[in-house]
This record gives C-alpha cells, sequence and structure tokens, in this order.
C-alpha cells in the first residue's frame, strides 16, 4: 500500500524587518465564499497582504504579495521538498522542481539505489513583479530574490507520471515537467484579475447553490463565511461580535465560547467550510478526498492519508447529494470502478467467490486486499458494499436513468454477486456472514479477553440488506426485474438475520450480547448505520 505524500513547499523568506510586525495588525483568514486565503500584517506605516487562491479550471496555484508604499515589497522564493528532489532557475523568473517517490516505504531521502522507480513529479514556479518598478535576482541557481516591487505574483503549476491505478510508474509514458511547462505557456496568457475571475466563477458556481441560515442575525448567504484568526483579539466576546460589524472574533474564539453561547453562525460556517472542503478536493478528474485532506503536510501522514472504506470515504462524501454537490461525487464513483477490477481478482482468490470485494484501507492503486495487521481493523469484507449505496443514493436524488444503467447497475451486480457468495445459512436456516467483524470494534469474548471477530455482524447484515435492496429497486426502474441476480437477490432477502434487540431495547452489534470492549481505535459511529437502515426499512414496510 503507498502513501499520499506532500509534493513540496514554496519557501518565502523576508527581511529581519517583518519580525517587527505590529501585533494588532495581524489577520489570517479564509474567505469559504471566494475560496481565497489572506494574511495581513503592519510593518512600521506599511501593510503587507498575501492572497491565495487555487484554480480549478486553470490547475494553478496563484499568490499575490503586495505592499501598501510603492516599493517596499522584497523577499526571496524557492522551492523544497522533503521527498528526493532537484531545482533549478529557469530563465529570470521561473524555478523548476524535478523529483520521485520512492517505489517502496523508505525513509524520506534514503538510499534508492536499491528502490524501484516510483511516481515521478514536477512544479514550475512563475515570479512576476510590477512592472517599471524593481527587479527579480537570481541566487545560487535555485532561488529568486525580488528588490524593491509594488507587488509579486506567484503562478506554481505541477504534474505527475501518474496514469492511473492499473499503470505501473516504471511504465509510464507521462512527462511531467513538459506538461507543467505547457499548462503554464497556457496560464502567462492570464492576468491576475483573469486568472481570478476564472477561479470565482467555476468556485461560486458550486459554492451558491446552498445557503444555511439558522440566526436572525446572519445577513449573508454564508452567514459570517470567514475562518478568521487575529491576534489580540481574545477579551472580545461573541455579543460585541453581534453588536459591532466592525469588530472581528477569531473562530477559535467562537469555538471556544460555543459551549455557553451556542451561537447558531457558527454552525452555519462549520457546515459552508464542510461544501468548501469537498469543493476544493474533489472534482471530475481528481482522486477521491483521502483521509488527511489534500493539503496535508507530513511526509507520512497519520494513517497514509489513505481512503478508508470503514467510514471515512463515505463520510467525506455524505454532503454530496444534500448539498448540491453532485458533480464532487464523480471521482468517487470513478474510484468504485477501478476498486471494482481489483476487487473481483480478491474475491477469486481470497475467498473464491465471484464479483467485487474491497476491504477497509485502499490506496491510490485501487487496493482491495485484507489489510496487515490484526483482524480488528485489517479484515472486513464489506467497504465496497457500504460504497455501493452511494450510487443507489446518487440516482434518487438526480433521477439519471444512464447513470443508473451504464454506472451504477454492473457495479451492484458484481457487488451482489459476491455478498450472495459470502453469506452462508446459519442458525434456524438463516444468511449470515461468518467470519465477521465491525469495524474497529471489540467486545469482550466468554472467556473475559478481547475478541473483534464474530459471525453476523449486525453492520454487515445491514449493508448486505440496504445493497439488496437497492440492486432490486435499480432493476424495477431499468425493467431488469428477471435478471438471474436480482432474482437470487429476491430470494436471498427474506432469510437475512434479522436486527436483534438487547434487554435494554438497543439494536445488538453482536449476535450474542456481548460487553463492549474499551478497546477503541476508532472514533467514529459506523456502528450506526444499522439504525438507519432499520429506520427505513420500517418506513418502507408501512408504506
Amino acid at each position: 500500500m503507498k502513501v499520499y505524500q506532500l509534493l513540496g513547499d514554496i519557501k518565502l523568506e523576508f527581511d529581519d524587518s517583518h519580525l517587527t510586525y505590529a501585533e494588532d495588525t495581524y489577520q489570517r483568514e479564509l474567505d469559504l465564499d471566494t475560496a481565497t486565503a489572506r494574511i495581513k500584517y503592519s510593518v512600521g506605516d506599511v501593510e503587507f497582504m498575501r492572497e491565495h487562491f487555487v484554480s480549478h479550471p486553470d490547475q494553478v496555484i496563484v499568490t499575490k504579495i503586495s505592499a501598501s508604499k510603492l516599493g517596499s515589497l522584497s523577499f526571496t522564493v524557492f522551492l523544497d521538498s522533503k521527498l528526493h528532489h532537484h531545482s533549478h532557475v529557469n530563465g529570470k523568473n521561473q524555478i523548476t522542481m524535478e523529483g520521485s517517490c520512492p517505489g517502496k516505504r523508505i525513509p524520506p531521502k534514503a538510499n534508492e539505489s536499491e528502490n524501484p522507480k516510483g511516481i515521478q513529479f514536477s512544479a514550475i514556479l512563475d515570479l512576476q513583479i510590477s512592472d517599471g518598478r524593481g527587479a527579480i535576482m537570481v541566487l545560487d541557481d535555485k532561488r529568486l530574490k525580488v528588490e524593491g516591487s509594488d507587488w509579486a505574483v506567484l503562478l506554481l503549476v505541477a504534474s505527475s507520471s501518474f496514469v492511473g491505478p492499473f499503470t505501473e510508474p516504471a511504465d509510464s509514458k507521462k512527462d511531467p515537467t513538459s506538461e507543467s511547462l505547457g499548462a503554464l505557456e497556457q496560464i502567462n496568457k492570464l492576468s491576475y484579475s483573469n486568472l481570478y475571475a476564472h477561479h470565482l466563477d467555476d468556485y461560486q458556481n458550486l459554492f451558491h447553490r446552498v445557503s444555511l441560515q439558522l440566526s436572525k442575525s446572519s445577513k449573508s448567504l454564508l452567514g459570517n463565511g470567514f475562518l478568521k484568526m487575529k491576534k489580540a483579539m481574545s477579551s472580545i466576546t461573541n455579543s460585541d461580535f453581534k453588536e459591532s460589524e466592525d469588530v472581528t472574533i477569531s473562530t477559535a474564539e467562537r469555538v471556544k465560547s460555543f459551549q455557553t453561547d451556542e451561537d447558531p453562525s457558527l454552525i452555519e460556517l462549520l457546515f459552508q467550510y464542510g461544501r468548501y472542503l469537498l469543493i476544493s478536493c474533489s472534482r471530475p478528474g481528481t482522486q477521491v478526498a483521502n483521509l488527511q485532506g489534500i493539503w496535508n503536510k507530513d511526509i507520512e501522514p497519520a494513517w497514509d492519508g489513505a481512503p478508508h472504506t470503514n467510514i471515512n470515504l463515505q463520510m467525506n462524501y455524505w454532503p454530496s447529494l444534500p448539498c448540491n454537490l453532485s458533480e464532487c461525487q464523480e471521482p468517487l464513483f470513478e474510484y468504485v470502478s477501478y476498486l471494482s477490477v481489483n476487487g473481483s481478482k480478491t474475491a477469486k482468490v481470497n475467498y473464491e467467490a465471484s464479483g467485487w470485494v474491497v476491504h477497509q484501507v485502499s490506496d491510490i492503486w485501487a487496493k482491495t486486499s485484507p489489510d496487515r495487521g490484526e483482524a480488528v481493523w485489517a479484515l472486513w469484507p464489506m467497504g465496497g458494499a457500504w460504497l455501493c449505496t452511494h450510487l443507489w443514493e446518487h440516482y434518487t436524488y438526480k433521477m439519471d436513468k444512464d447513470f443508473l444503467k451504464n454506472k451504477a447497475y454492473p457495479l451492484l451486480e458484481g457487488c451482489a454477486s459476491f455478498l450472495l457468495d459470502w453469506l452462508i445459512e446459519g442458525h434456524g436456516g438463516y444468511l449470515e456472514t461468518n467470519p465477521s467483524t465491525s469495524p474497529e470494534h471489540m467486545f469482550i469474548a466468554p472467556d473475559g479477553k478481547p475478541a473483534s471477530v464474530s459471525y453476523s455482524s449486525t453492520m454487515d447484515m445491514a449493508i448486505i440488506k440496504e445493497v439488496f435492496s437497492a440492486i432490486v429497486s435499480a432493476a424495477e426502474v431499468l425493467g431488469k426485474t428477471e435478471d438471474a441476480i436480482v432474482k437470487r437477490v429476491r430470494e436471498a432477502q427474506p432469510r437475512l438475520l434479522p436486527t436483534k434487540i438487547a434487554r435494554d431495547g438497543s439494536i445488538m452489534e453482536w449476535v450474542c450480547e456481548y460487553p463492549d470492549s474499551n478497546f477503541s481505535y476508532f472514533c467514529g459511529r459506523c456502528h450506526l448505520v444499522a439504525c438507519l437502515v432499520k429506520f427505513f426499512n420500517v418506513l418502507e414496510c408501512r408504506n
């Protein structure tokens, strides 16, 4: 399994005078309405501002640095990476950095002489400054120094040799540097204003589709749509914020005060922040939203920054349909298609089963096999099935029959085929899963020791019921009710092990009322899926 890694950093160095900035002037904000980050502060009588945005249509990271006093902007810029790389100045105003990821897991910058070739990458930084004032100098063929400018615009483009999950890095024919140069050639035809306009048109077309107002004081589409950090503001209360539009309170302070004031506008902000994150990381042509986010700074991120299918990947996409961002689901469905290819091999090799299967941890190469380690997280063959529920949900929102026929139904068909082979006849003639785990959830076995493997966990059965319901419903829409797979599913549905209720009225996760173990790697609540499936099944029966 491979790791999601940071390509590199843009390093900015200012002279020591910037360390003497006036603390009460420092402000950092993320404007959710424009997907723009800003930093402002003053040194003496000069205000410095940095603006950052990432344009999806032009595939470029844009930074503008400006000073309120003409000729006051000076700094040095260079590119760096924790991966193997080299960089050089290209011409008078560009820096090119080329590098590679390790082909297997080794410490960063370790000797790669025996390491297979990994993904190659390239990043090019283009530096532009104000006309007629200021100069750009080359330092040690790796850095660019700006002296006495009014403003500077930094454009960063990047590319990699990654083609897809079924092409080995050594077999890739992509030239990242050539691609980056081609992209930059097109971008350089555009002004900063053009780039920003393209960015806004693209982003706001998605972001402005939904508004949420929970408080009477919300006056904008976003309801105070800024994430802010401002120094020397800790004494300002939320009531001060509400009374004066000129007063800014940091997001950190608002979170802290929420325990007492329960400010509904903070909920609005969090809601829109979630939409901003999904828009920014998952678009047609990108990878799926991963466990640590696209701006993860670590070379060895927690849990590898991998897509985890035991709730994390699903959770990333839960808001997409209710929040009117269906386009952002496209990477997920493309990824599920890749998983189904590798998953068919895993189903056959590991279980001698038909169809396709996905376990808990995957990666950019569409890994589907069980993970290394203990069964509590390594052995859970329901990841693909849970992802398939998103396919049917997408249809129920969009009513796109072509999507249902050409994308969703074939995937549901393969998933259901595996589940039918995976089920066995158990006690009372019911169909059960055995062995069975519940993601990162353990119980106390009769011998008093923690255990994680039993049979027919309620989460297993709930997901299977939902997938079976989805393929039957899809078949009715598409006129495929006589398909062999649909008939098999219909025959299996009434035989699926019913949900069990404990003596205290709760839904049992295990077949017996085992005490819960204190063990927990997991702070999610994926086990509540059984409550939702049970609830909707009851509604269907009543209707």
